[in-house]
């Protein structure tokens, strides 16, 4: 693809002009998300059925060739350590995802990116490491997204919107649910829900279901059957059952950063590690097949089936200890799906505990629907997708109001407690700050150096008063500043001042204010005024270093705060459709 699509300017203008354009854009890249997600779950599949010889679910397949299940996913992390060796050197710097691009980047993703996470995942879960392909898919499509708003030119907010489109439909195809694939990405790409982004969002969403279902792709509807409305004392257990969710969450999230933490410490050479970690994998998938690639199979079981709850409890903790050594260890994907498993794998286990305890028994498949909306919440950090999810699931209205509940309940205990979703916790870990794809972006973007006044008169501290008072009468400025024998900065000099006080002072170097006090041009709008309320300042100057003190310019609080409450109306009326 060009720089700049050829299309007719009037055309171009059209669609960036307002929200029927966005809709008009929001359709085909739905549709490329679709068969993006179909064709990465039949390669991956395919990969299953060549390496297994597993026809259906792999984590659900039985008869497998026990050295295979043990090997192949080392084989696995020995293929992608390699291949990321290669890219290293090609392209050293991480992929920035979805969340990354809207919050930092006004929706600006690299094609390449998504081509290599596409490619990847695929390897990853192909060769049986416990990860999904969500990651993949909303890495393409974002990446999709993001080539074609860029190319037709759109502004910053609408090309957030797009790629949220792009990762709704991935989404959406993924589960053949639209509902969940838009506020998937409302929540959590682009960062906020506005009328404005409603119907490209939502257009994209089931556009890339009908795509898929055209295609006949690999989406994974898990359609539990009938379950009865709960009643008070099931609302009760719901709350204790989120409540767990959240705890296995957290534990689980931190499990992955501990498993990377020991590999890096462990293991010096990156590319051995997925080999180490698949090795693990493949040991834990001897006790359970389940524990294989994402986990479709089981969960499909899991809903489907009744088994002893001993099995459902030894596939819990070998999935939660697979999915966090497969990424842990280096392999590509995510918890979306492992989340959904987990959860739905803790409620069939709670259920087993109310009659333990001489309390009266409830449905196990409604506790396993509560358990995979709740874990899916705590991880992924999207309570009305998981909410939709179990609806467009199960078909029943009547678990709405309990899976609200629980999706509530469970989201507010992470986010006291941790603060992260999964996604957000992987930023934290390699240090970045941001918890959400909110556009945070242009706030960084704003600087002391891009608003620092350049054209500073200066004068040197033995300056004498009576001089001073000559060059700068009253009215000529307001503030100058004063730099030292060697030219260093060395303080800041109120002309008004000068003029008003009565002082033995011969020299300007009595009346320095600010002489410990400056800005950095790095420094943010928000961490200058900051500096401005701490400091009790109207004006600070700006310097190359605290060591240097070499002088750049004169940045104003009054300026800062106007041009900050500017940035922050564009965003409101670019979130409001206004602009």
């Amino acid at each position: 693809m060009t720089a700049a699509l050829r299309v007719p300017n009037a055309f171009r203008s059209w669609l960036r002009g307002g929200e029927p354009g966005l809709v008009a854009l929001a359709l085909p890249v739905g549709a490329a998300s679709g068969l993006l997600a179909a064709a990465m779950g039949g390669a991956a599949h395919g990969l299953h059925a060549l390496l297994f010889d597993a026809g259906g679910g792999l984590s659900a397949a039985r008869g497998l060739d026990p050295l295979g299940v043990l090997l192949l996913p080392a084989l696995g992390g020995l293929v992608l350590g390699l291949l990321n060796l290669g890219i290293g050197r090609w392209r050293p710097r991480p992929p920035v995802d979805p969340i990354e691009a809207n919050a930092l980047h006004g929706g600006r993703m690299s094609l390449l990116d998504g081509v290599v996470v596409a490619a990847q995942n695929i390897l990853s879960n192909g060769f049986g490491a416990s990860v999904g392909l969500e990651a993949g898919y909303t890495q393409a499509a974002g990446g999709v997204a993001s080539r074609v708003g860029r190319a037709l030119g759109l502004r910053r907010g609408d090309l957030r919107v797009l790629v949220g489109c792009g990762a709704a439909g991935a989404i959406a195809a993924a589960f053949d649910a639209p509902l969940t694939g838009a506020f998937y990405a409302f929540e959590l790409v682009i960062g906020t829900y506005a009328i404005a982004s409603l119907a490209p969002v939502v257009a994209a969403s089931v556009a890339a279901v009908l795509t898929a279902r055209l295609l006949h792709g690999a989406t994974y509807s898990v359609q539990p059957g009938g379950i009865g409305a709960p009643d008070a004392y099931g609302y009760a257990l719901v709350v204790v059952l989120a409540l767990l969710c959240a705890a296995a969450a957290i534990a689980l999230m931190r499990g992955v950063g501990a498993v990377e933490e020991t590999m890096k410490s462990a293991i010096a050479r990156s590319w051995l590690r997925p080999v180490v970690g698949g090795l693990g994998v493949g040991v834990l998938a001897l006790l359970s097949p389940g524990v294989l690639s994402a986990g479709h199979g089981a969960l499909h079981l899991a809903f489907n089936t009744e088994g002893p709850v001993r099995a459902a409890l030894l596939l819990l903790v070998l999935k939660a200890a697979a999915s966090a050594l497969s990424l842990g260890s280096g392999f590509r994907g995510g918890l979306f799906f492992a989340s959904l498993l987990l959860g739905a794998l803790l409620g069939k286990v709670f259920a087993v505990l109310p009659p333990l305890l001489g309390l009266e028994q409830v449905d196990s498949l409604f506790l396993a629907v509560v358990g995979m909306s709740a874990f899916g919440t705590a991880v992924v950090g999207a309570p009305l997708a998981m909410t939709f999810l179990a609806l467009e699931s199960t078909g029943n209205l009547s678990v709405v109001g309990a899976v609200l509940t629980a999706v509530a309940v469970s989201g507010l205990v992470v986010r006291r407690t941790f603060g992260y979703s999964f996604a957000t916790w992987r930023f934290h870990l390699r240090g970045e700050t941001i918890r959400s794809a909110h556009d945070v972006g242009w706030l960084r973007d704003l600087t002391v150096g891009k608003l620092m006044r350049r054209d500073v008169r200066t004068v040197r501290t033995d300056l004498k008063l009576s001089s001073f008072r000559r060059e700068f009468p009253l009215g000529s400025t307001e503030r100058v500043v004063a730099l030292n024998d060697a030219g260093c900065y060395a303080g800041l000099l109120s002309v008004p001042e000068a003029h008003a006080f009565e002082t033995s002072a011969e020299t300007v170097a009595g009346l320095l204010r600010e002489t410990d006090r400056f800005l950095l041009p790095a420094v943010n709008a928000r961490d200058a005024m900051a500096a401005f309320d701490a400091a009790e300042a109207e004006a600070l100057a700006v310097l190359d270093g605290a060591e240097s003190r070499q002088l750049l310019g004169l940045l104003t609080a009054g300026h800062v705060l106007r041009r900050y409450g500017e940035e922050v109306d564009k965003r409101r009326q670019e979130e409001a459709g206004l602009m």
